[in-house]
């Protein structure tokens, strides 16, 4: 399968580093992603921590917490790439400031031996921050202000974290796109945590629910009303 055939399959995606660029030789020490397919919550993620082999910035660890001690006995990307590119291959890719995390992603595939792919090669990527400023030009378009915004509750993120921050961006990249048109089914999602088999979690971290937000009679009646003006509707056969 190839990009060309990505159509129902999104991961939203975010990562940690050890600072701000490649160019002066950081590296990626975390990767959150969650699947949705069908813009529903599958239930399906994938995270890993990652040994750098450098030292991380004290302003970086000011952001995300993550200390160098903690990073000592985790693997190299090369030992879980091969499952984080099955995770994501042939998924349109949302990412908030995409640039940032595609360039570092390119850069950590860089140097595995005789590879010379990118994440162009087998997924789209959806940037939700340019999406965003054309949305609501001249606002502030943080992942913070767009919680904010869209009234997602993000007050457990006292620190950045890849797998916290790719759950909350899901959340705003379903109402910014088009309302929560994937949370109406209220069947309970299965979580799968799918952690790279040489990684150990950091914490044992029970992440809050989304928030679902339903329609009142008020709302439901206009709904069906513009239903029952069309010529066909297939929501009402």
């Amino acid at each position: 399968m190839t990009k060309n055939n990505i159509s129902n399959r999104i991961v939203v995606l975010d990562t940690e580093t050890t600072g701000l660029s490649t160019r002066e030789g950081h590296r990626i020490i975390e990767i959150g992603c969650v699947e949705l397919i069908n813009r529903r919550l599958t239930g399906k993620r994938f995270h890993a921590y990652l040994n750098p082999e450098r030292k991380i910035d004290d302003g970086a660890i000011a952001v995300h917490g993550i200390s160098n001690e903690f990073l000592d006995d985790k693997p190299l990307f090369k030992q879980i790439s091969a499952e984080f590119i099955s995770f994501i291959e042939n998924a349109e890719l949302v990412i908030h400031n995409a640039p940032f995390d595609v360039g570092f992603i390119n850069n950590e595939l860089s140097f595995l031996e005789g590879s010379t792919q990118k994440i162009a090669d087998f997924c789209l990527v959806f940037d939700t921050l340019v999406y965003a400023r054309k949305k609501h030009p001249g606002q502030r378009n943080s992942l913070d202000a767009l919680c904010k915004r869209y009234g997602i509750d993000n007050s457990h993120r006292e620190l950045h974290g890849a797998l916290l921050d790719a759950e909350i961006l899901a959340e705003v990249f379903l109402l910014m796109t088009g309302g929560q048109s994937s949370l109406i089914d209220d069947a309970p999602v299965k979580t799968e945590l799918v952690i790279a088999s040489t990684v150990t979690s950091r914490t044992a971290v029970i992440r809050p629910a989304l928030n679902i937000v339903r329609c009142n009679e008020e709302e439901a009646s206009a709904h069906q009303a513009s239903l029952n003006a069309m010529e066909q509707c297939l929501w009402n056969q």
